[in-house]
């Protein structure tokens, strides 16, 4: 269990306990009327059952494995916990008002019990969304990210200042790319990898013309690829 819900737990038992103990240590006659009858319990139940929701909205929310992912999930957190004030409200209202039909404090907890369960869904809903764009969004900028953290190594590695030259200059090239990319840039993409793996090469071996003219044709990839992605947009 993730030790943040763990601690989350403790705090809604605590919350829960102190709910429990005012329910049933307050007198149970009050004005010469019980308290316990059928509004008392039409509360007590709807607000056991908002607290049953609120604190599985923080499980889902907790289970999350990335951080990403549980920022925008606190949404569900924040969502049922503002129904569960709601409903302590309208609840403790159903449960003390002398002579209130059954009825009423069923409907009046049920609506709020609803509207809470479907803005709790949208929630959920928008989070996955949100999810889903940030992934594709990541997938689509993952080839630049990649080769820009490759040419910063190479970069890094180089020996000598001829090597350093191209290589800053591909470092840069790569810095201000485009940085999202599409199918239709797969075939240029390919070319741009294979000479990228010709520059290193080069860097490598210290072959200087040959890091010289991979790196003049690296550069001119990558300029035809912003072109394509200015032309796409």
């Amino acid at each position: 269990m993730n030790k943040g819900f763990k601690t989350y737990g403790l705090a809604w038992a605590v919350v829960f306990v102190v709910f429990q103990v005012i329910c049933f240590v307050t007198p149970s006659d009050i004005a010469g009327v019980s308290k316990f009858d059928g509004p008392f319990w039409a509360g007590y139940i709807f607000i056991d059952l908002a607290f049953l929701g609120q604190l599985a909205c923080a499980y889902v929310a907790f289970k999350e494995e990335n951080l990403r992912k549980l920022f925008y999930s606190l949404s569900l957190i924040t969502v049922s916990y503002t129904g569960l004030i709601l409903m302590l409200v309208a609840g403790a209202a159903v449960m003390v008002i002398p002579g209130l039909p059954n009825w009423v404090g069923i409907i009046v907890c049920l609506v709020i019990l609803a509207f809470t369960a479907l803005s709790v869904i949208k929630a959920k809903v928008a989070v996955e969304l949100v999810d889903r764009v940030d992934e594709e969004t990541e997938e689509k900028t993952r080839f630049i990210k990649s080769l820009t953290a490759d040419g910063a190594a190479l970069l890094s590695r180089a020996k000598s200042q001829p090597y350093q030259d191209v290589c800053k200059k591909v470092y840069e090239a790569l810095r201000y790319a485009d940085p999202v990319s599409s199918q239709a840039l797969a075939e240029l993409e390919s070319r741009i990898t294979a000479k990228f793996a010709e520059l290193k090469e080069a860097v490598d071996l210290e072959q200087a013309e040959k890091a010289e003219a991979a790196g003049e044709e690296l550069i001119v990839y990558i300029k035809e690829r912003n072109e394509k992605c200015k032309l796409m947009k």
